[in-house]
């Protein structure tokens, strides 16, 4: 098999009561001057108080960052950058949901550069990050986006999105704690917990899948899909929070090494332009690419049903065989095994959705069908993301994909 690599954070604290280990991190990273990027949500439930109130108790100067919107324009990111260069600070924490954890690193980089954050975007920037930037310590409040464990930094442009993305940007310090997720409301829940199953299936059909990547992906697929409907019900369910927050840092490594690919690649245009959350938008996709490509990746497919809570085919080992390609029907059961297992991994994907009450269609979000063609030149630009799909989907590929999630067709190429 080819040769790999694998990056992981250096540092994750996990498991209910993990915030304890916030203020002996702060002082291992030698940090003074605090800034703490928040959603503002937080801020109105006191839960911010968790982060600060310890800090200045340990005797840190603390100020508090809450200009965070959801899905953030460049404008925004811009903005806190400009803030973080001119404070005097010397450690940001992240605090919240991906938005937030994005803007955190993205400062907490960029303070230590010139330029505009526009200047190191992935499409267009001119400019490359040279430094590691201030230590960042950064804590999820909701568990669908494995921004804690990543290289990238998310930003909404007009039209669509475009990210910030280089090793510098991986978190110092991951604190991954499930109490910290009960207030999430059900519908946030659904959504974000959805993304984070969408980091691990694209992970493991990704082209630049390993054995490791897979693990990782197939482990967080079991977690998110045995607990996200009791989640999403009862909110309040200490197991079921624990395993969506365990599967959401589990997928968050598998495709910071992995890549996440078409799902995510058509979902930026419907954030861009239609303002839907990152998490919905990649939710209601997800039934309609995995379907599209499906013949690319039965074998895989055949793998997640099981993970799923599935059959798939006669049983047997999951996972790479060891040749470096992505598998084999020999060990998977028969070549009409591994079809109408796929088959069902799609179906059993289409109605994980739809029993967590995300909408099924690009209608039911306001999306008019004439807006389909624009959606694609959008989503085509987002090679970086494109490349990685088991299926090189062009042009006519991703509108037809579109169109599929339109009317609420499962189709194949």
């Amino acid at each position: 098999m080819a040769s790999f690599k694998i990056a992981f954070p250096p540092l994750c604290h996990t498991g209910w009561g993990s915030l304890e280990h916030l203020v002996p991190e702060a002082k291992r990273l030698r940090g003074s001057r605090v800034l703490v990027v928040a959603d503002p949500f937080l801020a109105r439930i006191g839960l911010t108080d968790r982060v600060t109130v310890p800090l200045k108790d340990a005797g840190f100067h603390v100020e508090l960052y809450t200009d965070v919107v959801p899905e953030p324009p460049l404008e925004s990111g811009e903005k806190l950058v400009s803030f973080a260069r001119g404070g005097g600070f010397d450690l940001i924490v992240g605090l919240g949901g991906g938005s937030a954890l994005d803007l955190a690193k993205l400062a907490a980089v960029l303070a230590a550069h010139g330029g505009k954050a526009a200047d190191y975007l992935n499409l267009t920037g001119t400019r490359t990050i040279e430094k590691r930037g201030l230590p960042k310590i950064l804590i999820p409040t909701t568990s669908g986006t494995g921004s804690e464990v990543t290289d990238i930094s998310v930003l909404a442009l007009e039209t669509t999105k475009d990210v910030v993305t280089h090793p510098a940007l991986v978190a110092d310090v991951a604190i991954v704690d499930p109490e910290l997720t009960v207030t999430v409301p059900p519908r946030v829940t659904a959504a974000t917990g959805i993304d984070a199953l969408t980091h691990a299936v694209e992970a493991y059909v990704s082209v630049n899948a390993s054995p490791v990547s897979d693990a990782l992906a197939l482990h967080a697929v079991r977690l998110i899909a045995g607990s996200l409907e009791t989640a999403v019900r009862d909110g309040s369910n200490r197991q079921a929070r624990e395993h969506m927050s365990y599967g959401s840092y589990l997928a968050g490594l598998a495709f910071s090494n992995a890549g996440v690919a078409g799902v995510h690649a058509l979902a930026y245009p419907l954030g861009g332009r239609y303002h839907m959350s990152h998490g919905e938008s990649n939710a209601v996709l997800l039934p309609y690419v995995m379907g599209y490509i499906r013949g690319s990746c039965r074998e895989r497919l055949a793998d997640l049903l099981r993970a799923l809570g599935g059959e798939g085919g006669r049983g047997g080992s999951i996972g790479f065989d060891g040749s470096g390609t992505q598998g084999s029907n020999s060990s998977r059961g028969s070549a009409e095994d591994v079809e109408l297992a796929s088959r069902a991994c799609i179906a059993r994907l289409t109605e994980l959705v739809r029993n967590v009450g995300i909408p099924a269609t690009l209608g039911q979000y306001s999306v008019p069908e004439s807006a389909l063609d624009i959606l694609t030149q959008d989503a085509v630009q987002q090679k970086r993301l494109l490349a990685r799909s088991p299926l090189p989907l062009g042009e006519s590929d991703i509108r037809r994909i579109y169109e599929a999630a339109f009317k609420g067709e499962i189709v194949e190429p």
